[in-house]
């Protein structure tokens, strides 16, 4: 193929698949931008609801606050089930319990860690929630998400057709220039590859490790395939008759040794007697604020069956654990956390200058169009 024709079915894809998939990507950009800080506005949300936690020295032990809050809700709530534990990751953060409901509707119990007090409960749709759905799903579950999915790959495509068409491989400075004092019609372009290139890393970043998410059933074997990694099978438990779980103190013990240094950052309760119980860890040396690695144990015997340490995974399970941080920017702290709410607005500043674009060559098309009968009714005049 040659290299003009080339350009032109890259140009082609380019424009229609962005204007066809603009309105999407905008919302999606833009949840995502907020959902880079999804922490802090749970966290100044839960505040402004529950009020504010005074840290104090030595918070209260673990097994104590929840077999204060299962007592609690075992006697007034029997609907609810526990299904997971969040630790707080600041010392004025309170700890999270997840309960299920039978109807599988959720409900958040927030804890104060070092009195111990309910400080309230919080069910049904959050702003967070929102957010999420609107980011991954549309809002429209299951067909939403593959919307989104699907987008997410042909974005991918957008992005690569962008940098082939990047003006920039011609004379670098180029595609790196806005000529602000130009003509508006220049100005609009230059803003478009510059925005483009800049933040078309990212976009791809982001894109991949979303198309992956919504397809995971699909591309998680290929991950594996494609690292030469062995997927290992989920860890169960085994029960016995008349055999009650292990405290959870003394499940907590033997995690803790499995991964020695490591702090406690949630505990996953099963939901069925072959379950077991997982606990996720942060390492020292870990990046991803709430850790990624596990200990899974026999629920009742406390038997260590499977330890994940995130710095020793096989390449394929390392590759999975990274999308986290790709797709949110917290692969570098905060500044990259920033630059990842500008890459979220991107698709925004980006659909407008190429609609805009779009508009001239249109009126420009139209224009010659109407120049050319014009010459041809005055030829057969």
């Amino acid at each position: 193929m040659k290299s003009k024709t080339f350009r032109n079915w890259a140009f082609t894809l380019h424009r229609y698949l962005g204007l066809a998939m603009g309105f999407v990507l905008i919302i999606v950009g833009l949840t995502g931008s907020l959902l880079v800080f999804q922490k802090e506005i749970n966290h100044f949300l839960v505040a402004q609801e529950f009020g504010h936690i005074s840290p104090k020295e030595v918070p209260l032990s673990l097994e104590s606050v929840i077999n204060t809050v299962k007592a609690a809700y075992d006697s007034s709530r029997n609907d609810l089930k526990l299904n997971k534990v969040y630790m707080p990751s600041e010392p004025d953060e309170a700890i999270l319990f997840a309960f299920v409901a039978l109807n599988d509707k959720g409900t958040d119990v927030f804890v104060n860690p070092y009195t111990g007090a309910i400080m309230g409960e919080r069910a049904g749709t959050t702003l967070i929630v929102v957010l999420y759905e609107l980011h991954y799903a549309l809002m429209a579950g299951d067909i939403g998400m593959t919307i989104v999915g699907i987008i997410a790959f042909l974005f991918l495509v957008v992005s690569i057709t962008g940098i082939i068409l990047w003006p920039g491989w011609r004379r670098l400075i180029t595609g790196f220039k806005i000529k602000w004092n130009a003509h508006p019609k220049r100005v609009n372009f230059d803003i478009h590859k510059v925005v483009g290139i800049i933040t078309v890393v990212f976009l791809i970043l982001t894109a991949f490790t979303g198309f992956c998410w919504n397809f995971y059933n699909f591309t998680e074997p290929i991950i594996y395939a494609l690292t030469f990694t062995k997927q290992r099978p989920e860890p169960v438990s085994v029960p016995k008759p008349g055999q009650s779980p292990l405290r959870l103190a003394k499940q907590l013990k033997i995690g803790e040794a499995a991964l020695p240094g490591a702090m406690v950052r949630s505990i996953s309760f099963p939901t069925k007697p072959e379950d077991s119980l997982k606990i996720s860890f942060k390492l020292p040396q870990e990046n991803a604020e709430r850790g990624q690695s596990n200990v899974y144990l026999d629920q009742y015997t406390g038997k260590v069956l499977r330890v994940d340490n995130s710095l020793k995974m096989p390449l394929g399970d390392r590759v999975l654990n990274s999308f986290t941080s790709l797709h949110y920017g917290t692969f570098g702290g905060l500044y990259t956390r920033i630059l990842y709410v500008f890459v979220g607005l991107s698709p925004l500043i980006l659909f407008i200058s190429g609609f805009v674009m779009y508009q001239h060559r249109y009126r420009e098309k139209a224009v010659r169009h109407n120049q050319v009968i014009e010459v041809s009714k005055n030829r057969q005049a």
